[in-house]
């Protein structure tokens, strides 16, 4: 199974709601946003996201329907104290006036969010739906990059292919151009085995039959990796930038307009597979 990084998930019951959104990232990356009185399942839900996904920035947000919902209460300990302080300061520096509770209204920390009972079953319900959906979607895009790659594959291997076939025939073409060139310069008097020799060895410094082999075998790999599934991210990236190495060198080496042409198609299909690629997980 190959899941993409976009996707959506939610869930909602008659005491929570909770959304998942999942962008495309190098590495996983989880933000959680929740009441503060179920900030102590924070690291259960990371867990929970971390067992399903792999890569991708995920953002949680938990939001209480009617069970759970805080009531708030004031800290009147503190409240005194500050009290007290003022007071002090009052008496040392002389300060006239009376204090009253517009005194206290600027000091947050003075509300303390009073817990309720709510049902921990639950909120976990809600959360094994969510990522239920969200991981449904994820593999929905997963499947369609899939196939799409899967077609692109195909088509570079024919290229490759093609190259392989196109190849014998334009070295016996670049040598029988070297041969006449020669032959115009220096009329018909030439060494002819010599000749033979010079463009065996320029031949074979031209050869690409290894890099089309390499090439052969990195979409194999390809293959194998689409039909396996699972995180097949940074593996596809990594074969696509050496195939990517492989075209670039046939195309330094061969002088041939049909090949130079193949390895320009072949480098443009490259550009958009790895662009697909960024949205695997």
């Amino acid at each position: 199974m190959i899941q993409g990084m976009t996707g959506f998930g939610s869930a909602e019951n008659d005491a929570f709601r909770i959304e998942i959104r999942s962008l495309n990232h190098r590495f996983l990356d989880i933000s959680v946003k929740m009441p503060s009185y179920l900030i102590k399942h924070e690291m259960q839900i990371r867990n929970s996201l971390k067992d399903r996904f792999r890569r991708g920035k995920l953002d949680v947000s938990v939001s209480a329907i009617n069970s759970g919902i805080s009531n708030l209460k004031i800290n009147s300990d503190l409240a005194g104290k500050i009290i007290s302080a003022f007071r002090d300061l009052q008496r040392e520096l002389s300060i006239p006036g009376e204090m009253d509770i517009g005194t206290l209204a600027g000091y947050r920390e003075l509300l303390v969010e009073e817990e309720k009972e709510y049902n921990v079953d639950t909120f976990y319900m809600a959360l094994r739906e969510a990522i239920a959906r969200l991981e449904e979607m994820r593999v929905h895009e997963g499947n369609l990059l899939s196939d799409e790659l899967a077609r692109r594959t195909e088509s570079l291997r024919k290229m490759n292919a093609a190259i392989c076939s196109v190849f014998p025939d334009s070295v016996v073409q670049w040598r029988e151009c070297l041969i006449g060139r020669l032959k115009s310069v220096t009329g018909n008097e030439i060494d002819s085995a010599r000749i033979l020799q010079e463009a065996a060895i320029i031949a074979d410094k031209l050869d690409i039959s290894e890099e089309t082999s390499r090439t052969e075998n990195h979409l194999n790999q390809i293959s194998v990796i689409l039909e396996h599934g699972g995180a097949v991210g940074r593996k596809l990236d990594f074969l696509l930038q050496e195939i990517n190495r492989e075209v670039n060198t046939i195309a330094s080496k061969s002088a041939d307009a049909t090949i130079a042409g193949l390895t320009v198609e072949m480098k443009s299909e490259l550009e958009k597979m790895r662009e697909q690629v960024q949205n695997l997980q």
